[in-house]
């Protein structure tokens, strides 16, 4: 009897600890809405961070869908996109065909008076054709027609179609600049707005395209991750169609609390449960992206500009049944934009998070990075630095970048470049300076415009950058 009673009591015991270690229904609950919130963030990072720069030229700037807004100089702090380049002159279009139909992208033909490289992408930055000098048409100009989902009509003559399977689109136009001189800045913004934005249905008598200058403004479309990415990501959900390949997230959106047709409305315990998911998120993209991308040139640290695995899915449209690469994507979106079809063609960007030592870059400290001569570029090559944290231009500093179209950089005697980083000039090297902030980390990338096969043979090759003493 007495074995009976202690079996008994050993029985309870080991129970009530079973249910004391059991989560609530409420504990389980969090838990899916935050696991869910960390996989919602990396799948939709693309989309949102879309969506963050639309967001900023519908309240912050004059600029409408349909029309153009532009940096009418090259790039300062005050754009606060990811990883801008402040060696060109940006316009920047967003396009809904919702309402108006199918809607004419015309880029005008190259010449002496200027030239494009252009990016146009859907919501998810999908790209769907590169325009421009070094683009489909090779400068000779082309009138692109973005499609509505499931647009079937026949296509006039003329036109090129794109079908971005989502309402919304846009597109980056890169009007190139022959150096950073005041005449050929207005050249290259007089050039840059030749191209004209129209619904089809007014070809006969296209209306003037709308050009909005918002140089002077802070457009911030960094990735906040906050409770408002994913009112950003429900905003997407509202607006446009799911595509196939992406039903798998219905239910898991609807979970917390993203339907469509219905108001995005989570409780407190929701949004806890969603503001630990987004940083939980966060934390794990940053590990992602300091633990490095592929090595371009091996031995270094300067890498590919993003996963091989996303940038062959999406020059392919991500047609490959058996590979969706929605990690490499979410990351690649945590500090870049715009998509490019054909990478290599019209531009190439290296990207550089350590310096010889494989440390991170303090910007209380100089390094140095020598530019070999004879870069494999037929346009410049350009180098920028960010702020590690953000990835966009750093604040409050007069210059982000050094490029070969400056006339004042400063060449060694055998052709090569010295472009030193830190927060004071080295002496005698103001032109050959890019400032940092002392309080703040920052990161590099290199752009070539118009790669030749030199660098994608290796046949020159950047070296790391190297920390060097105070002067």
């Amino acid at each position: 009897m007495k074995r009976i009673v202690l079996a008994a009591l050993a029985f309870a015991a080991a129970t009530a600890t079973a249910s004391a270690q059991t989560p609530s229904a409420e504990d389980l609950n969090s838990r899916q809405i935050q696991r869910r919130a960390v996989e919602a963030a990396i799948w939709g990072m693309p989309a949102v961070n879309y969506d963050l720069m639309l967001q900023e030229m519908l309240t912050k700037t004059p600029g409408k869908v349909n029309q153009v807004i532009y940096w009418g100089r090259p790039l300062d702090w005050r754009n606060q996109t990811l990883t801008p380049n402040p060696d060109t002159l940006y316009f920047m279009a967003f396009f809904n065909t919702k309402d108006v139909g199918p809607i004419v992208i015309d880029i005008p033909a190259a010449g002496a008076d200027g030239s494009l490289n252009a990016n146009i992408v859907n919501i998810w930055q999908q790209p769907l054709e590169d325009a421009g000098l070094l683009g489909v048409d090779k400068g000779q100009g082309i009138k692109l027609l973005m499609l509505p989902p499931g647009y079937s009509d026949k296509i006039p003559v003329g036109y090129s179609p794109l079908q971005p399977d989502t309402h919304g689109s846009y597109a980056l136009f890169r009007s190139n600049l022959r150096s950073h001189d005041n005449a050929d800045v207005e050249k290259s913004v007089a050039y840059g707005k030749r191209i004209k934005i129209y619904p089809l249905s007014q070809a006969s008598d296209p209306p003037a395209t709308v050009f909005t200058d918002v140089k002077d403004i802070l457009f911030d479309s960094t990735i906040r991750y906050d409770e408002s990415f994913f009112e950003g990501l429900d905003r997407i959900v509202q607006s446009e169609p799911w595509l196939g390949r992406d039903r798998v997230m219905i239910d898991q959106l609807r979970s917390l609390g993203i339907e469509k047709g219905k108001p995005f409305a989570p409780d407190a315990k929701t949004k806890q449960a969603l503001t630990s998911g987004i940083r939980e998120a966060q934390t794990v993209l940053e590990a992602r992206y300091d633990a490095g991308l592929p090595p371009f040139f091996e031995g270094t640290h300067w890498t590919f500009p993003a996963l091989p695995e996303l940038i062959e899915a999406a020059a392919a449209n991500f047609a490959d049944p058996n590979r969706y690469p929605v990690d490499a994507r979410g990351l690649t979106y945590t500090y870049g934009y715009i998509g490019i079809k054909r990478l290599g063609a019209g531009q190439f960007y290296l990207i550089n998070i350590k310096d010889k030592g494989g440390n991170n870059y303090d910007g209380g400290k100089t390094y140095r990075l020598t530019v070999p001569p004879n870069a494999p570029v037929e346009q410049y090559w350009s180098v920028t630095a960010y702020d590690r944290q953000t990835h966009a231009l750093i604040k409050n500093v007069d210059r982000a970048s050094r490029a070969s179209n400056a006339a004042e950089v400063q060449k060694n005697a055998d052709g090569s470049v010295d472009i030193y980083f830190g927060p004071k000039a080295p002496a005698g090297k103001e032109s050959n300076w890019v400032p940092t902030d002392p309080n703040r980390g920052f990161e590099l990338m290199f752009r070539l415009y118009a790669p030749t096969k030199a660098l994608f043979d290796k046949a020159w090759r950047l070296s790391d950058v190297e920390m060097v003493a105070a002067q």
